[in-house]
């Protein structure tokens, strides 16, 4: 066990409630509990009822104590927790106790950072952790329990033997240069390469559904006023959001609104009216509408068909820099008042999708489209994944390409033995088989105090 210190935090959400759980973990964890319940702690794993003391001998508080030994317990420390009165006074209280008594205040996913270092879990299992607290779907949360549960950790570990067996042969030819010619020639080592090349680009696909399903996608409503931005936003949330009047400009500030569609996380952003005004307020909604667009993963141009307008010109107007079909997506609001169908059609390379988002016409189609814009397509098996895995992919990819190059075009048996190295350093990082410091730092800093 790496860590000297013991540490304390409070593990229950702020505020008031039943319970509030107060967590210990490190060498002094029993002898601090101890003396603060100033009787012998329950068996392991068994829930004892004690008295909680101040440093005056006065009761403080009364709940249930739990004791974890070592190694077998969250951190893989002794670790202790606490049980009492939820109220952020007494609990405050009882921590205040607990670092007089010898612990430290736990900064935030030490617990968590201490279970990895003493090989209670992987890096991505560590994540799962925070992204399960974090889970804004029933998918999400499924796919984090998959990942804390291994099968993340199982599929990169896979690609990792593969790519360790290939060093082996390639490490073993240069070791023996009279075999170098058949090395670069039977062809066995090209067949390996590109069969963990293969493996790679496998894992990266479903780690792409399982990123979507952490971050979800960013989606702006944006158009001229009175063009049903509100509407739709209404429409497309399932409730009424949105204020919807016939005045122009009534949306005048920037609403988010969090939903689910099709399983997808979608945050979905109403922004004001785009339009030459002398308003005060309204500029200010513009200005902050167009900074909205600026970060949008999409963007969804909504305009009147009642007024025959181009949507591809009113694109060119109010954001040209922003104009690309992976971006852009053409909503034609308000078919019910031109007597046209609801229908998804290809203009000029864009989507282009006829609705009426009042009578919530063609809604289920959009809803489609934006799922399959953002080539969501939700398993059984999907494992969450962050942006750093697939980083740490991208560049495992990268020089298993080099290597490849090495192989095939300059015969150079040590490059090609550097590049495999070079990438199972970066499958590596995912799981924290070779992780700086800082980076550590960064991911479990993101975490709960108390997890």
């Amino acid at each position: 066990m790496l860590n000297r210190t013991t540490i304390a935090a409070i593990a229950t959400p702020p505020g008031r409630g039943g319970v509030g759980v107060i967590r210990l973990s490190g060498p002094k964890s029993y002898a601090i509990a101890e003396a603060l319940t100033q009787q012998s702690l329950p068996q392991a794993r068994f829930a004892g009822f004690r008295k909680f003391y101040d440093a005056s001998n006065e009761i403080m508080d009364e709940g249930l104590v739990i004791c974890f030994p070592n190694p077998h317990s969250f951190t893989g420390e002794d670790v202790v927790e606490l049980q009492g009165h939820g109220g952020p006074v007494i609990q405050n209280a009882l921590l205040a106790r607990l670092l007089e008594l010898g612990a430290i205040a736990a900064k935030a996913g030490e617990f968590s950072m201490r279970a990895f270092e003493n090989g209670k879990m992987d890096l991505v299992q560590a994540e799962a952790i925070a992204d399960l607290i974090d889970a804004t779907s029933q998918a999400a949360a499924r796919s984090a329990v998959r990942s804390l549960q291994g099968a993340f950790s199982s599929k990169v570990n896979t690609v990792l033997e593969k790519l360790i067996h290939l060093r082996l042969h390639v490490e073993a030819a240069i070791d023996f240069p009279e075999e170098e010619i058949d090395f670069l020639a039977d062809g066995k080592i090209l067949g390996l390469l590109d069969e963990v090349a293969s493996s790679v680009h496998a894992v990266q696909q479903s780690a792409r559904q399982g990123q979507l399903l952490r971050e979800g996608l960013q989606v702006v409503i944006a158009g001229k006023p009175n063009a049903g931005k509100s509407s739709l936003l209404n429409a497309l949330a399932g409730v009424e959001r949105a204020i919807v009047t016939d005045i122009a400009g009534t949306t005048r500030d920037v609403l988010h609104e969090k939903i689910s569609l099709n399983g997808l996380p979608i945050t979905l952003t109403d922004t004001a009216g785009l339009r030459e005004t002398g308003d005060i307020v309204e500029k200010e909604g513009i200005r902050r509408a167009i900074k909205e667009i600026e970060q949008a993963d999409l963007l969804l141009l909504v305009y009147d068909l009642s007024q025959g307008e181009d949507p591809l010109q009113l694109a060119q107007a109010y954001f040209a820099d922003h104009i690309e079909p992976k971006r852009l997506m053409l909503i034609g609001n308000k078919c019910d008042l031109t007597g046209s169908t609801a229908e998804m059609t290809d203009l000029n390379g864009f989507r282009h999708i006829r609705v009426s988002a009042k009578q919530e016409t063609g809604v289920q189609a959009l809803i489609d489209a934006i799922t399959a814009h953002a080539g969501f397509q939700p398993e059984e098996d999907t494992f969450i994944a962050r942006t750093r895995h697939l980083d740490a992919m991208k560049r495992t990819q990268r020089y298993l390409a080099e290597a490849r190059e090495q192989l095939v075009v300059y015969h150079a048996g040590e490059l090609v033995a550097e590049s495999l190295r070079l990438a199972q350093n970066a499958l590596g990082e995912i799981t924290g088989d070779f992780s700086a410091d800082d980076l550590l730092g960064k991911i479990f800093g993101s975490f709960c105090i108390g997890k």
